[in-house]
């Protein structure tokens, strides 16, 4: 990596083709993936190796909150509209964006939608790979692929229709590892205001003939679909796991405890996530003290104990769930069959890469 690639990426912001917003969206998912450090991610013969499906599943996330505001691509239709706003409609009256999400995570897209969705999903799938993964970087290679390419696989049949199913039929794409690295070093700025989705809603505003203002755009982008009752709902789940088991340990610590607060062991600020796995009993002078810090490789092999007792407690009771939220989360392409040390040197990688290469705080344990 060196600083033509920094100068590279501030072309194609400034010069690659945009008559759409999906230059934006491809940029933002891959930053997004990189900063997510997805166990997906593979860095071989000078190339960053991603799942497509985890992009689609990134666009599905984007352009979902968008459907329902049509002022957005008034003078450019998407070229997947039609099934996304067929979703959504579906959707309207079940829980909406929410309900959508957790069907693609863990309950799989129900039957009498699925054609639509795989009809959406080979959408995405199309204009992805034939559009902006195609253009990117023209301006400085002169050539169509000259940064993103793109290798179809072979489809897998399976019985449900969620994020797995994404990962596993729609191939991978690569990147230079230059732009790996530099979206590793510089992602987040990228991403941020003052770039991809700061241009994103400049367009979007010029795009309605200014019918729309830039904050409400970013409003509509920046939604999420883990709400305040997801975050209630599945302490809840944990909650009712944890009564099994009659007697409370604090992760932290090791001190058996009446009263705990259900910590999340990468914040919910930093990421996200919801995942069974991520939730664990703590302290709550303890869960005030880690905030939004994140725990060290060093905690985390002290705790070990500890937290693979509750990932086995949750594994028995919620199988199903546990199982597709850590695949995807924590063990990539390694079997779910053996996941223990997998899964948990996945943590410790996450923790190092959020403390080291992101620049969150760490967190070594309790002090007075």
């Amino acid at each position: 990596m060196d600083q033509q690639t920094f100068r590279n990426i501030n072309q194609i912001l400034a010069r690659d083709n945009k008559s759409s917003t999906y230059k934006f969206a491809l940029l933002r998912g891959t930053i997004d993936l990189i900063e997510d450090n997805s166990p997906f991610i593979a860095v071989k013969d000078n190339r960053a190796h991603f799942p497509l499906g985890l992009l689609i599943e990134k666009w599905l996330l984007y352009y979902y909150p968008l459907a329902s505001v049509p002022q957005i691509n008034r003078s450019t239709q998407l070229a997947f509209a039609g099934p996304l706003k067929s979703i959504v409609n579906f959707y309207e009256l079940r829980g909406g964006f929410s309900a959508f999400y957790n069907d693609l995570k863990n309950k799989g897209i129900p039957q009498e939608i699925q054609p639509t969705f795989l009809e959406l999903v080979k959408k995405l799938a199309a204009t992805i790979t034939q559009m902006p993964m195609k253009y990117i970087g023209t301006s400085i290679y002169g050539q169509f692929y000259g940064i993103y390419q793109f290798e179809r696989g072979r489809s897998q049949r399976t019985d449900s229709f969620d994020a797995a199913h994404l990962i596993n039929n729609f191939g991978t794409f690569s990147i230079p590892v230059d732009y790996y690295e530099a979206f590793q070093v510089l992602g987040s700025f990228v991403n941020g205001q003052d770039s991809i989705l700061f241009k994103w809603a400049e367009f979007s505003v010029q795009a309605s003939g200014k019918t729309l203002t830039a904050t409400q755009v970013l409003n509509e982008v920046l939604k999420s679909p883990v709400t305040e009752r997801d975050i209630l709902e599945s302490k809840a789940i944990y909650r009712t796991i944890l009564q099994t088991d009659g007697k409370v340990r604090c992760v932290w610590s090791g001190d058996t405890i009446n009263r705990y607060d259900i910590d999340h062991i990468i914040p919910f600020t930093i990421w996200k996530n919801n995942d069974l796995w991520n939730l664990l009993p703590a302290r709550p002078d303890l869960n005030n003290q880690k905030r939004d810090k994140i725990p060290s490789s060093t905690l985390i092999d002290n705790r070990r104990e500890l937290i693979t007792h509750y990932w086995d407690l949750i594994h028995h009771h919620k199988t199903q769930r546990f199982q597709k939220e850590i695949q995807v989360a924590l063990l990539g392409y390694h079997s779910i069959a053996d996941w223990h040390e997998a899964a948990f040197a996945q943590l410790k990688q996450s923790c190092d890469y959020l403390i080291t290469t992101r620049g969150f705080e760490g967190w070594n344990g309790w002090s007075r």
